[in-house]
Order: structure tokens, then sequence, then C-alpha cells
């Protein structure tokens, strides 16, 4: 028998929750020799966010230290390279991935955005709102992968002549038109892929605009309406510019998704028909090419792009707030 996995369920389920109930009562013993109840709280605040800023810090930095090192390093992680690696993720091999990720963060988070707010807007107008974000938001409750192995279904395509099974395809032949290649044909494929990403995130984007929505003035849109705005110029003139916190943080959130975007390309085309994307290219490079240089200068790459935009979500997010 391995005692190895035995050993490993004793620590997590026994000596981990002993050792931090000590740890709590040692805290507390301490915390009870500080006189003032401020300082006390001041205290116990660290006693109890130590541990877990230790555990977040050993499991976040220490990979990602690592990950920057060997950037630097060959294929195999043993001899040094300096700036190659990321000369390879520059170079004519890496630029149509790149092309790809482009089109991804330019195309889905503004049409996430734009119809996020248009649903919101339109399920405001009618009484059965509830059920219109109950549709919306049902595609949340499965994972990416599952998502586009159903899309994947949607999409299929039979050589013409042939029955079609895929659901668009056969709607598509229903009403007289030619069945479309959605997977292979390079020219629509990313876009194809980008669908389904807006079809998964539209419904949280819808949410947040019409949260956003409800907490405004009903006397500016009132104010609006005497002064003869319609519909749509309501919407672009009073609505969105109050909530623009708010579509802010949509915003970068789906920049941030369409950055990082792997499972529905990985599960839906692995890449082919010219549908790479940044994520995609670094799985590949690490468990098939097992290059752990060119892998690693992709996620540092991924990385400090991210960075600037988590900062401005994070902003946008505590000025919502206040």
């Amino acid at each position: 028998m391995d005692l190895v996995p035995l050993s490993t369920a004793l620590v997590g389920l026994v000596v981990v929750p002993i050792a931090l109930v000590l740890w709590l009562a040692l805290g507390e013993r301490i915390v009870r020799l500080v006189r003032t109840r401020r300082a006390q709280d001041s205290l116990r605040a660290g006693v109890w966010l130590l541990v877990p800023v230790l555990l977040g810090g050993g499991i976040l930095l220490y990979p990602l230290v690592q990950t920057v090192i060997m950037s630097f390093l060959d294929a195999d992680g043993a001899g040094f390279v300096g700036l190659d690696n990321y000369a390879w993720a520059f170079s004519d091999t890496v630029l149509p991935v790149l092309v790809n990720n482009l089109i991804w963060v330019v195309v889905l988070p503004i049409v996430t955005l734009v119809l996020g707010v248009l649903l919101a807007a339109l399920a405001e107008r009618v009484r059965y709102e509830w059920l219109v974000r109950t549709v919306m938001v049902l595609p949340m409750a499965i994972s990416f992968t599952a998502a586009a192995v159903i899309w994947r279904l949607v999409y299929a395509y039979q050589p013409s002549g042939a029955a079609q099974t895929g659901t668009l395809n056969g709607l598509l032949n229903l009403v007289g038109l030619d069945s479309v290649a959605f997977l292979s044909d390079p020219s629509i494929t990313t876009f194809a892929l980008i669908a389904v990403g807006v079809w998964m995130s539209v419904g949280l984007c819808m949410l947040m605009a019409s949260a956003a929505m409800k907490n405004l003035d009903p006397s500016t849109l009132e104010a609006a309406k005497l002064d003869g705005a319609g519909e749509v110029r309501s919407l672009l003139a009073i609505v969105v510019p109050q909530i623009a916190p708010t579509l802010g943080v949509i915003y970068t959130t789906q920049l941030i998704f369409s950055l990082k975007v792997f499972d529905i390309v990985y599960t839906m085309t692995n890449g082919a028909f010219n549908t790479d994307v940044i994520a995609n290219r670094m799985f590949s490079e690490l468990f098939r090419a097992r290059d752990y240089g060119h892998a690693s200068a992709i996620a540092v790459l991924l990385l400090v792009v991210a960075i600037p935009i988590i900062v401005i979500n994070v902003r946008q997010f505590r000025a919502e707030r206040s």
C-alpha cells in the first residue's frame, strides 16, 4: 500500500487544522495582553490574516518568480539564453497568434458591452424582465468547455450534398442558403469562436448594467423625456454617462478574459485553421513541445499585459462603490 497519499491526506485533514487552531489560540492570548481595544482589533486582524497571506504569497509568488526565471532559460530549463525566448515570442512564428488575440481583444469586449447594455435597457421596459434575465444568465451555469462542446455541435458541417447534422447549417439549408464551414474556414472561424465567448459572457454584462441602471435617479430620465429626447438619445446621453464606471468594469473584465481565452479555442479547434491564441500556444509549448522557456516567456508577457488592465479595473470598481 502506498503511504504517500495517506500521509498527505492526514496532513491536510488533521495536522493543518490542528496547527491553525493552535496558532489562533496563541494569537488570541497575545491579543489579550494588549490593553487598548483599538490595538486589540488591529492585532487580531493581523493574527487571522497572517496564515492566509503567507499561504497565498507562497502559492502565488513562488510560481511567479520561477516562471520569470525560466523565461530566461532554454527549453530544458538548464541553460541561460537571455532574451531569446522573448525574441521568439515576437517573431513571425508567433505573430499570427498575436493577431488572433488582438481580434479577440478588440471584438469580444465591445460586442459584449454593447449587447449587455442594450439587453439591460430593453429588459427594463417589459413586464417579463425576470424571464429575460433568466434566459440570458443560463449559459453562465455551464463551463466554457461545456459551452464549446455544445457549439461544436451547433457549428457542425458536412460536405455539400450531405445531410447537415449541425443546428446552424441545418437552419441555413432550411431557408435555402448554402452550408458554412464555421470551424474550418480560416476567414470566419475566429469570429465563430468569439460568438461563443459573447454568448457565455453577455448575461453577466447585462446583469451588471441592469443593476447600475436601477440605481439611476429617475428624475434625470423624466427631464430628458420632457425635453423631447427619445429612448435612444436618453440611453446614450443620460444613462450611459451615469453608469460609465460600471461599463468600465464590464469592459476591462471582458478585456482580461479575451487576453487569456483558452477553453473555447482548445476545445473547438485546438488552434487549427488560424485560430490559435496566446494561452493555447503557451499550453502547446509547455505540454507538447516541452519547451519550458518559450511557455514561460508567453506567461510573463500575458502577466505584463494584464497587470495594467487589472489595476484600472480595481480603480474603476472602487470609484463605482464610492
